[in-house]
């Protein structure tokens, strides 16, 4: 920055040639830029002092070719003016106190101002000559002194922190460079401030200097007797030239052979386009491979007649007809009429809006012809298979259980097969035989219940029901005696802690007389919990609830008694929960993705992004490597987590919100219900092959759920071993497809 100021300020002070200078003040002193001497400096030397003295003064060394140069320079500049002389003469001690203008000093006459320029004279503190300096930006030092020692950059340990707070502090800080050759920070003066907004400006660097003086023309435009230069002319001025010859001789043999036409006048004579012509096929246009001809105009029928056959004349319930349809949906842009002659048929009001229509639709659309592709419908599409070879799924309904006074919100099977839990608005839950369609026992509950789970376990025989802010576990005492007379001994067999421990949930045993309804456990937690999900062992319970924050998802441990929060910050509303089958996963479902993770490692492994509005439901492939996840904005889309975190393929079969997706535990099935009252059965194969990607087929949509305050189905789920599914709807009635 120092050096390109110094420079600009002596390339801007170079008076232009034929202008006098200005007259030096003694009484205005101009500063030496940056501390950097003059140009002026050297040519007011002592010549008392030798070479050596005089490189050791500067901090040069002395390789004795400047001397050299410089009394070359001076005998070849000879003796200059008496002010010259004695501006040499004087000692460096005087010069130093004289006023020197640099203009005076670039305006002696015959004097060369580079002559005595260097570049190690710009900064006699920087030694490193002529070298690039980003040489040095990996070293602590730049260049080398007199003795060989290095010359260390300046500490600069002070961060951004200090540079701002210095930036604050000094009110100089804006007029303060660094130099990049001595790394030290340099404050400009007033006048250098001034010289650089100028230069920024656009303005000359002298102030005095006047860019619109007349100038002088040195070479006028008058016929001179002398020439300008006594050059001989050339001799191709006055020789015809070879190549010129070679070019006029093919002209004129393309001339006689025909290939130049000559010009011929234009015809004047105006050119009308006919637009209703039939086009030349050699035309323009014509010639066109894909050009279309304009479409003539239909010829008149019966019914544009002045007198059409009865047949022709629209009855009064056709002419009502047509005047309440569509001008598009109209056959006729007309209505025809019988006059008793042509004389008595009125001019038509819309002739000339629709001729010139036609005029438009003549030269402004494009017209192209359009190529047929030669394709069988067939190959376009896919070739699945048929769905009578991707037997058994279900495909009619087969019962119907009716009880409930509300809408069915949740319904669960149990591991066998044999009994059937549902949970309703109207507050019960009610256990019924999945054979018979009887309802067995109604359990009255204090609210609405939101959803219920059969332990996935066969030997523990317990429904958890989420209702309002608790978590009861039901003994339904349906089945094997031995498998319900295990549980109650399995619940007995807790024994609590000495030192109870905080817990985001208090659990407390049922009384007497709740127990003979089948309550066995109570859950509090202060919060509405939203769903609850057993682990495949039967052991643990995943509790969602509807409340923001990272407390949101709990995990409650059936045989020790223990509730754990496992996140500590929250992602999101979450929608739904679930275990995966075989590995220690849980995957939480929020509004726009699905977070896989490892409860060993209590990190996160995975992010699957659905791409819906709104994720509803979840389900788990019984393998563990595929989820499916519907969406209320009608979307049902399947994960393979070993491909990607993007769908593999996204499903649009229901016209509205899906409710619920299920997958079957034996049979390659998946179904979701949605609030089009319909259930749609799903073949979705997965292969082990890894090379193989799975197979969806949609099979059968079933339907039977009446629509109720526009919701259908709310929850579906798949028999453990047979290739049913249940459905509940809104209407307060569950449904078995077979």
């Amino acid at each position: 920055m120092a050096f390109a100021l110094s420079g600009a300020v002596a390339a801007a002070t170079v008076a232009r040639p034929g202008k006098r200078p200005p007259e030096p003040e003694p009484e205005l002193e101009e500063p030496s830029l940056l501390g950097a001497p003059a140009p002026s400096s050297r040519l007011g030397s002592d010549p008392g002092l030798s070479d050596s003295e005089e490189s050791v003064f500067s901090g040069l060394e002395d390789s004795g070719s400047d001397s050299t140069e410089d009394a070359t320079a001076s005998e070849e500049e000879g003796a200059g003016t008496s002010e010259q002389r004695s501006r040499m003469g004087r000692s460096p001690g005087q010069q130093a106190r004289t006023p020197c203008s640099r203009t005076e000093v670039a305006n002696v006459q015959g004097e060369d101002e580079y002559a005595e320029d260097s570049s190690d004279e710009e900064d006699i503190r920087n030694t490193v000559g002529n070298v690039p300096l980003e040489w040095y930006d990996d070293f602590p030092h730049v260049g080398y002194d007199l003795d060989g020692r290095r010359i260390y950059k300046p500490l600069r340990t002070r961060d951004e922190l200090d540079q701002f707070l210095d930036k604050m502090d000094d009110p100089d800080y804006w007029r303060t460079v660094r130099d990049r050759m001595t790394g030290h920070s340099m404050r400009l003066t007033d006048e250098q401030v001034a010289l650089v907004q100028r230069l920024q400006r656009g303005q000359f660097g002298d102030v005095s200097f006047d860019p619109y003086e007349p100038a002088v023309d040195f070479f006028s435009g008058d016929l001179m007797i002398h020439p300008v230069t006594n050059r001989p002319a050339d001799k191709r001025s006055f020789i015809p030239s070879l190549v010129e010859k070679e070019k006029v001789s093919r002209m004129v043999h393309a001339i006689k052979m025909g290939w130049i036409q000559p010009r011929r006048p234009r015809d004047q004579s105006p050119n009308f386009y006919d637009l209703w012509a039939q086009e030349d096929p050699n035309a323009v246009l014509g010639r066109h491979k894909m050009h279309v001809p304009a479409p003539k105009l239909a010829l008149p029928g019966h019914s544009e007649s002045y007198n059409p056959p009865p047949e022709y004349l629209p009855s009064e319930e056709e002419r009502l007809a047509w005047e309440q349809q569509e001008p598009e949906e109209r056959k006729l842009s007309f209505l025809p009429r019988r006059f008793p002659s042509l004389r008595a048929v009125p001019a038509y009001g819309r002739f000339i809006q629709e001729r010139f229509e036609r005029c438009l639709d003549l030269y402004l659309c494009p017209r192209q012809r359009k190529m047929r592709v030669n394709v069988d419908p067939e190959d376009l599409i896919p070739k699945l298979p048929r769905p009578r070879d991707l037997q058994p799924f279900p495909t009619c309904q087969a019962l119907v259980y009716r009880g409930h006074n509300d809408l069915v919100r949740c319904l669960s099977v149990s591991p066998d097969g044999q009994w059937l839990a549902s949970g309703s608005d109207d507050g019960s839950v009610r256990l019924w035989e999945v054979a018979t369609a009887r309802c067995m026992r109604t359990v009255p509950m204090d609210g609405v219940v939101k959803s219920v789970a059969w332990n996935p376990h066969p030997t523990i025989c317990l429904v958890a029901v989420a209702v309002e802010d608790t978590v009861l576990l039901l003994n339904p005492a349906l089945g094997d005696r031995l498998v319900v007379g295990s549980t109650d001994q399995l619940l007995s067999a807790f024994t609590p802690p000495v030192e109870p421990t905080s817990q985001p949930a208090h659990w407390l045993e049922a009384s007497q007389e709740e127990r003979q309804g089948g309550l066995r456990l109570r859950i509090h937690h202060g919060k509405p919990v939203a769903q609850v999900a057993w682990h495949g062992r039967g052991d643990y319970l995943a509790v969602v609830l509807a409340t923001p924050g990272h407390t949101q998802v709990l995990i409650h441990q059936l045989s020790r008694r223990r509730s754990q929060s496992p996140f500590r910050r929250s992602h999101g509303q979450v929608q739904r929960v679930a275990f995966h089958p075989t590995r220690p996963f849980l995957l939480v479902a929020s509004q726009r993705c699905v977070r896989i993770y490892h409860l060993l490692r209590q990190e996160l492994t995975k992010k699957l992004m659905p791409n819906c509005k709104w994720v509803s439901s979840l389900a788990v492939h019984p393998a563990g490597d595929n989820v499916i996840c519907g969406s209320y904005d009608s979307k049902l889309v399947w994960f393979d987590m070993d491909l990607s975190t993007k769908p593999y393929r996204v499903l649009r079969h229901h016209k509205k919100a899906l409710r619920a997706v299920a997958f079957h535990p034996r049979y390659p099935l998946f179904a979701s219900g949605s609030d089009d009252g319909s259930v749609i059965v799903c073949h979705g194969m997965v292969y082990n092959d890894l090379l193989q990607n799975p197979l969806l087929v949609p099979v059968k949509v079933l339907k039977g759920h009446a629509l109720t305050r526009d919701l259908a189905v709310l929850d579906v789920a798949f028999h453990p071993t047979q290739p049913w599914v249940f459905s509940s709807g809104a209407d307060g009635t569950l449904r078995l497809f077979t």
